[in-house]
């Protein structure tokens, strides 16, 4: 139970920086400060409770696309949130295609420095 915690706290952290990064570097990517937090925890459950559907679909319908499941599940979790949030607005296509690719490298990379 305490990994699970320390697990999903970090993911949570990742997240952040992750979502704190395209906000940065992509212009068509804003986050409210104000609901930032609330955006983090918003985007964080989503991927949590999209990634075992996206895993199970790309595996029963789409086999190659399996490598792909971070990336699909990241995407997935930006649509719900912008759709269901205020703290999030994405702009135009290019910014759709390439927040995935930021935040994913965030997280990969927070995976690797922070212990898990």
């Amino acid at each position: 139970m305490v990994k699970l915690l320390a697990q999903s706290a970090l993911t949570l952290l990742a997240n952040a920086a992750g979502l704190l990064m395209a906000s940065l570097i992509l212009p068509g990517f804003h986050i409210n400060l104000l609901s930032f937090i609330v955006s983090v925890v918003f985007f964080t459950g989503m991927e949590i409770l999209l990634e075992p559907f996206v895993q199970k679909m790309t595996s029963e319908y789409m086999p190659a696309l399996r490598g792909f499941i971070a990336l699909l599940t990241t995407f997935a979790g930006l649509l719900v949130t912008v759709v269901f949030t205020r703290g999030l607005q994405i702009d135009n296509i290019l910014t759709w295609i390439l927040a995935p690719l930021v935040i994913w490298l965030f997280v990969f990379v927070a995976a690797i420095i922070l212990p898990m």
